[in-house]
């Protein structure tokens, strides 16, 4: 951890998103429509309701319109003279399911667009598609209620982060290091993401030290992954600190702060 020199530069977050993976077949993102019901939409890809609810971590069978469920069905791309009725054909599917998976009600198609094909048993690289897209979800499901914004990839940063800076100290030492950057992120002195927050050098002053010395780039461990988690579920043992560092420094602006927390060598303050 470095002292703060001077004004922040914030950068854009990413968004988590999901998207139909580009092959012929792969799992497929089906987007809820009016009056539908997880009876009708198994029956339109002839698979089960329990299929449906444990591939989209379901735990009743309430949906609603607009909500986008993983499925586990071929998709098929477009190509150069196709129409939806020969695809159709083409697939031993009636075209009245072709349009419904895919809410195409109109005869219009782009070469390289992605159809769903419904009730088209998936291969086992489907199913292993399926599996990662589904995850993919749950990941979402767990970002909307975190106290800020992030991707897969920055948890991934904040957990080096905790790895290089917290390793042989106290589980609480690495939920609080995962604190302080969350509480930089939620602060209008500081950048508003992670990414920007851990790899922030105003006035050529490093943030972090793992940045500096490359430590950051070593790869994180599972107890620092599962730090990073809490943290950015709101958990924060820093008590609001925005600084740490270790008990041997000899920085007196650091030790002049209030002090909020001690786990281990680490010491936290605002």
């Amino acid at each position: 951890m470095i002292k703060l020199k001077s004004v922040r530069v914030v950068l854009a977050a990413s968004l988590l998103s999901l998207v139909l993976c580009q092959a012929n077949v792969s799992a497929a993102t089906y987007k809820v429509a009016a009056n539908d019901s997880l009876y009708k939409i198994s029956k339109l890809f002839k698979t089960t309701v329990s299929a449906i609810k444990k591939t989209n971590n379901l735990k009743s069978d309430t949906i609603q319109k607009g909500q986008k469920l993983t499925i586990s069905a071929k998709i098929y791309t477009v190509k150069q003279g196709d129409t939806l009725n020969n695809i159709a054909k083409a697939n031993k599917i009636s075209l009245s399911n072709l349009r419904k998976a895919n809410n195409k009600y109109n005869d219009t198609l782009k070469i390289g667009q992605k159809l769903i094909l419904p009730g088209i048993k998936a291969t086992a690289k489907t199913t292993a598609v399926a599996k990662t897209t589904a995850t993919s979800a749950k990941v979402e499901a767990a970002s909307s209620k975190a106290v800020i914004k992030y991707t897969q990839k920055e948890k991934d940063l904040l957990a080096r982060l905790i790895t290089a800076e917290a390793t042989g100290q106290p589980y609480k030492a690495m939920v609080a290091i995962g604190g302080v950057v969350v509480n930089r992120v939620q602060s209008k002195e500081w950048p508003d993401t992670i990414t920007a927050v851990i790899n922030d050098v105003p006035g050529g002053y490093y943030q972090f030290t793992p940045v500096k010395n490359g430590y950051i780039k070593k790869p994180a461990s599972d107890i620092a992954i599962k730090a990073a988690g809490e943290a950015l579920l709101g958990a924060d043992p820093s008590k609001g600190a925005m600084f740490y560092f270790d008990d041997s420094s000899t920085n007196e602006w650091l030790w002049a702060k209030p002090q909020t927390a001690k786990f281990g060598n680490m010491v936290f303050v605002k």
